[in-house]
């Protein structure tokens, strides 16, 4: 008997039984919504590991890779490596993404820096209060604490 053919049995034999149990002896259990939500890490670990692997590209203003980028190139790049369409600038792509505080905030979530209500930069954050982004000219795609505090959170769904 296949695993798949063994599911129905199971959840007819477990009656009550937890998910937990369920997944200890091979059955799954389908949650709503949780497939977005998984889908959606997978996306932000893939641009997060796109950026990554730019480490060193030199920075050039209105730039979108593969070998030179600026900031928002860099996460319209990554993203678009990973599967996700996002707009070219900054402030727009602040605009795409659904809205985060900082205390929900996880690797692969976009890191907008603001002045007032100016989106003026964006990175893709790598954990730890950090990111990585393509900072400005003469400088290269790095890795860098956030250093301020005047930020807002995007995750791209």
């Amino acid at each position: 008997m296949t695993a798949l053919n063994r599911v129905p049995s199971l959840m007819a034999r477990a009656g009550t039984a937890s998910a937990l149990t369920l997944a200890a002896v091979g059955g799954s259990i389908m949650v709503p919504g949780l497939a977005t939500d998984a889908s959606a890490a997978t996306t932000a670990s893939k641009a997060l590991k796109v950026a990554a692997s730019k480490k060193g590209a030199p920075y050039r203003y209105g730039a979108t890779g593969p070998g030179r980028f600026d900031c928002s190139g860099l996460t319209l790049y990554s993203f678009k490596k990973a599967g996700k369409k996002l707009p070219r600038t900054a402030a727009q792509q602040y605009n795409k993404t659904h809205h985060i505080s900082s205390s929900r905030r996880k690797a692969g979530d976009l890191v907008f820096f603001h002045s007032g209500s100016s989106v003026y930069h964006v990175g893709i954050y790598a954990g730890k209060g950090k990111i990585w982004h393509a900072p400005k000219t003469g400088d290269v795609v790095r890795l860098q604490k956030i250093w301020t505090k005047s930020v807002w959170y995007g995750r791209v769904n």
